[in-house]
């Protein structure tokens, strides 16, 4: 009986496999991030779902998610989980990299990459992360990201750079933005990557034209010049994404590998499936 999560800065989803040939329950909350929420902001978030998980048997939990940066933050969820589910004989907390590359590359080597709210990538080499660059997170980085995408689309609105007609369906769709109700959101309010992800959702309506086109395109431009194209391995590996931004824009992103000449493997918008998978072959081999 496996229980899998897996969580991004938005959404945590759930699945509970209970053998091998039977279906899977699937449960979805908030995202979690132990590096910005205390223990008792996780315990809130997601206290709705853990009451249905209550009848459940749990022998084993992988639990991947963003925030994971060190010991410290793998013990606030397990401290968080292990009251739930006493029998419980295993809570194993990784990264999201980990689960990305796990889901993507199984046990073979590979680029994992991940294109969501934030970005992030790694060397995979079958069993670990062998080489990272590191992320530097919103405000210095996550370039490629939703959260990047609509930071870039905030600040045409604000320079005044977005074309007439852009601008026009902008306001129609939004109002027109405060500049101090920007900044409010930007430094004061609660998760400004996750309010700036959103209006990445304007630039993937209208990413056939030709401003929108651009800024996209240079946003993943960016993300593979400050950090695939620095991985040794980048010319003989393939490389692979997962993510909402890299599934749903998955037709730029492909022209982008294919203009620096990057082997492209797999593509999912979540890691959850691929996860399924390599725990399932894990708990229960053939």
């Amino acid at each position: 009986m496996i229980l899998l999560i897996e969580s991004g800065s938005s959404k945590t989803e759930w699945r509970y496999i209970s053998s091998p040939n039977e279906a899977y329950q699937r449960f979805h909350s908030l995202g979690i991030n132990p590096y910005y929420q205390t223990p008792e902001e996780i315990q809130a978030s997601q206290k709705d779902v853990l009451s249905q998980l209550s009848t459940l048997t749990v022998e084993e939990i992988y639990y991947y998610g963003t925030g994971i940066t060190d010991d410290s933050k793998r013990e606030i969820i397990r401290n968080w989980l292990s009251p739930y589910f006493s029998g419980v004989k295993t809570i194993q907390v990784d990264n999201d990299l980990i689960a990305a590359a796990r889901s993507l590359c199984g046990d073979d080597s590979g680029i994992a990459c991940i294109l969501g709210t934030g970005s992030n990538s790694g060397f995979f080499d079958g069993e670990s992360i062998k080489e990272q660059i590191p992320p530097l997170g919103f405000w210095l980085g996550d370039e490629g990201s939703g959260g990047h995408l609509g930071k870039l689309l905030i600040l045409a609105y604000l320079h005044h750079d977005l074309p007439q007609d852009l601008r026009d369906l902008f306001v129609k769709r939004y109002g027109e933005l405060n500049r101090l109700e920007i900044l409010s959101k930007a430094y004061q309010g609660e998760y400004p990557n996750r309010w700036f992800a959103g209006f990445s959702k304007f630039l993937f309506d209208h990413r056939k034209h030709p401003f929108c086109y651009q800024m996209i395109e240079h946003a993943f431009q960016e993300f593979i010049r400050l950090y695939v194209c620095k991985y040794a391995e980048v010319e003989t590996q393939k490389i692979h994404f997962t993510g909402s931004i890299a599934f749903y824009y998955s037709d730029i992103l492909k022209q982008v590998l294919r203009k620096n000449r990057y082997l492209l493997g797999n593509i999912s918008e979540t890691p959850m499936g691929g996860l399924t998978l390599y725990h399932k072959s894990k708990r229960w081999p053939e």
